[in-house]
């Protein structure tokens, strides 16, 4: 009995992957095994910086309240540490944000905790 291949799945297979691979510059984006290969490797980064955009968007709002505490003669850690004294939940996004464009209720929230 002959081997039976399924040619319609290993279609199916390659065309998902170089759907994915569209845009790729070069042979990258229709060359089957490089192809596969670039997405495979693209995926791997696009999983990990999805975690490190995470981290980056963190250390940036941690920044900007530094600098909002600083104009007020209080070190970041100061800060969160009198927050979280005073049991004011703002979360560090909204903190940035209050410290970068609403900069008179970032005042109000370090007058109410000194």
């Amino acid at each position: 009995m002959p081997k039976a291949n399924n040619a319609v799945a290993s279609r199916a297979r390659r065309k998902r992957i170089l759907k994915q691979a569209k845009g790729f510059f070069g042979r990258r984006k229709n060359v089957w095994t490089v192809a596969k290969n670039a997405v495979e490797k693209a995926m791997s980064y696009a999983y990990r910086d999805r975690k490190q955009k995470k981290r980056n968007f963190r250390a940036l709002w941690i920044m900007r309240i530094n600098a909002g505490a600083r104009l007020h003669g209080m070190s970041y850690s100061q800060f969160m540490g009198k927050i979280k004294a005073n049991n004011i939940e703002l979360n560090r996004k909204v903190l940035a944000d209050l410290a970068m464009n609403h900069p008179e209720a970032f005042t109000a929230i370090v007058n109410k905790i000194k």
